[in-house]
């Protein structure tokens, strides 16, 4: 038998720091407006980078991708729909709904205040 030593974990195996509040907040706001411009990636990235950070910026981020994959549905539905017009319309919709809740939603989460999407659906909680 040889004196191997077990195997010490390396610097990824430590549990995620928890952030500040202010960092919190700023991450929050981030993810919200980065739906703004790339859709659901920001949301994505910072739910699953971010999650265990932080109660707040797990909240914000989990509610900034249950609505950009609740967007994500309404622009297929509404592409399919474009042929009979309707469609351009709802795409429309959903890009301005995009807009104004994500910027509520981004002073919201700057005021450390907690935000819900109205009309999303909850896949991740």
């Amino acid at each position: 038998m040889s004196n191997i030593p077990p195997p010490q974990p390396g610097p990824y195996a430590a549990a995620p720091q928890p952030m500040s509040p202010s960092d919190e907040k700023m991450w929050s706001t981030l993810v919200h407006v980065g739906g703004i411009l790339f859709q659901f990636l920001p949301a994505l990235i910072g739910y699953l980078v971010l999650k265990e950070r932080g109660p707040f910026v797990r909240a914000h981020t989990a509610t900034a991708l249950n609505f950009q994959l609740t967007l994500l549905i309404a622009y297929f539905v509404g592409s399919l729909l474009s042929i009979i017009g309707i469609g351009l319309l709802i795409m429309l919709a959903a890009w301005v709904l995009n807009i104004v809740f994500s910027i509520i939603a981004a002073v919201k989460s700057n005021g450390g205040w907690p935000y819900e999407y109205p009309m999303s659906i909850r896949f991740v909680r």
